[in-house]
């Protein structure tokens, strides 16, 4: 028989059985669709179509024994209930079949990403722009903090009146989530590949621990690393996650927490040992760092 190797995210509602129960009317701002299903009860073995977006199916309830293969390859078996995922990102058709325990309904949560909004979360959570970054695929996972985003889709999605601010929020939610927790094992590779390397992250990071109570000196670091500001800064941030400059912070905050912890000095004199002259600034970035007040973490 043909098969149907590719279709749209609004496609594949045509080649899966089963009741649409909700659906947001478009890909919100080319961020999210989402679709939610009660599936029937017995599947047999069908062609899923690709589609271009990753594809989150998330059950809603029911307890169901799903099967998936590459074509002609070996069926995969889930026992998946209510709670479970699956996480699609192939390019290739697949099949699928499935067969449903008990007596809930099989109820289903379609989520497509749109594709610049996870490209977007993806350089964000790696610290640069980097090429040929996908989501690994997950067949009947769970995930708590993932499972929290996805309920409130489903209670906007299924209320009186959802909201595309507020749905369009959540998307951006959980394509964070999916590039911090999902990334293709490859990644890891790409960003040491074109990272600062350890040798020459040590010997900044040293130089940074030696000279917290003075101001920061980018230029003075790049040097170290022997490089330019530009090149430094974007390869340091794909090594450590964070800016110089943001880094250098968090470098200070650690020592005035230890500092606060472990000794009996006053806030001011843990200020200015880590290079903040006026006391009221030092409590505002570490606030804004730690979240209380140097006093409050003392306490």
């Amino acid at each position: 028989m043909d098969v149907i190797e590719r279709t749209s995210a609004h496609g594949l509602e045509a080649y899966i059985r089963g009741e649409r129960l909700a659906a947001s009317d478009v890909l919100a701002d080319r961020d999210m669709l989402v679709q939610i299903f009660n599936r029937e009860r017995k599947e047999e073995s069908f062609i899923v179509p690709a589609v271009a977006e990753p594809l989150l199916v998330w059950i809603i309830s029911g307890n169901a024994a799903v099967q998936e293969r590459e074509l002609d390859g070996d069926w995969q078996c889930s026992q998946v209930s209510k709670g479970d995922f699956f996480l699609t990102t192939s390019a290739q058709p697949y099949e699928m079949r499935w067969n449903v325990d008990g007596v809930e309904p099989f109820e289903v949560m379609h989520i497509y990403l749109g594709i610049p909004l996870l490209e977007k979360a993806i350089h964000e959570v790696l610290g640069g722009s980097v090429e040929a970054v996908r989501l690994r695929e997950v067949s009947g996972g769970r995930d708590d903090g993932l499972s929290v985003l996805l309920e409130q889709v489903r209670l906007e999605l299924t209320g009186h009146r959802a909201s595309p601010l507020y749905l369009q929020g959540l998307a951006q939610c959980i394509a964070i989530h999916l590039a911090r927790s999902y990334l293709d094992s490859s990644a890891d590779d790409i960003v040491r590949r074109n990272a600062l390397p350890a040798y020459k992250l040590r010997r900044v990071l040293s130089a940074m621990e030696a000279n917290l109570a003075e101001d920061f000196n980018l230029g003075h670091l790049a040097e170290i690393a022997g490089m330019s500001e530009y090149h430094f800064s974007r390869l340091f941030k794909k090594a450590a996650g964070y800016s110089p400059s943001q880094f250098f912070i968090r470098l200070r905050m650690a020592r005035a927490r230890q500092l606060l912890v472990e000794t009996d000095r006053s806030v001011i004199d843990i200020g200015l040992d880590i290079g903040y002259s006026s006391p009221s600034h030092f409590s505002q970035v570490f606030k804004r760092e730690v979240g209380v007040t140097p006093t409050q973490y003392r306490k």
